[in-house]
């Protein structure tokens, strides 16, 4: 993207996409379970019929995606939970972990029961090694030498999977939502990061407003081999 199209792109009225990752204070989910399930619930929303068309949701997703792509994880549990739960959105769920996402709001304009979320707190730990990538999915490469929070990682792997989807086939996208968006996260080694982000395959750069700095890459996202 060039200069004058980053500046265009700021100019315009600015929105973010809203997640809520449910993390109970007994049975807070694993770190990788959420970042593919926030994943997954970006193209949720992007592929929903309330997105597209004259659907519902439809304006406002237009008006996101043509503006800076934002998107912010908060947390909630319990009552917070169930409220945020009661507004439009679609949740997904993982293994174990759920992720509601809203449609696009102002920067300015959150949902009051939204706005009251916090954001930190989303420090979230895998208890044992993520498994094999399963057969078929993309897979979502994070940079190896950045300290995010689970809440940073997950909107990073939202950007990632967004990416995905823009430079798809229609048939790859097809095949991809028929078999459910198979994905899955895992950080990359730092023999690997060099030659991934140069491999001309989607990749994230961080605007740098929170936690890392501007122009960081922070995912390489690979197509999944789907038959």
């Amino acid at each position: 993207m060039s200069s004058n199209e980053t500046d265009l792109r700021d100019e315009k009225p600015q929105f973010v996409l809203p997640l809520v990752v449910r993390i109970e204070k007994d049975a807070p989910p694993a770190r990788t379970d959420a970042l593919e399930t926030a994943a997954r619930a970006v193209l949720e929303i992007l592929t929903d019929d309330r997105s597209l068309g004259d659907g519902a949701w439809a304006r406002a997703m237009a008006d996101w995606q043509d503006a800076r792509i934002r998107k912010v994880v908060r947390r909630a549990r319990g009552a917070e939970w169930r409220k945020a739960g009661a507004l439009p959105g679609i949740t997904v769920d993982g293994e174990e972990a759920e992720v509601r996402v809203f449609p696009p709001v102002p920067l300015d304009g959150w949902p009051k029961e939204l706005a009251k979320l916090q954001v930190s707190g989303t420090d979230l730990d895998d208890p044992a090694a993520p498994g094999p990538v399963p057969d078929g999915a993309a897979v979502l490469w994070l940079n190896p030498e950045l300290d995010m929070s689970a809440g940073k990682a997950m909107a990073q792997a939202g950007h990632g999977a967004q990416l995905l989807w823009w430079a798809m086939s229609e048939a790859e996208r097809t095949a991809w939502q028929e078999a459910g968006f198979p994905l899955a996260v895992r950080t990359a080694t730092a023999g690997d990061w060099a030659d991934l982000t140069t491999s001309g395959l989607p990749v994230v750069r961080d605007a740098g407003f929170t936690e890392i700095a501007p122009g960081s890459c922070t995912v390489v996202s690979a197509f999944p081999n789907l038959k």
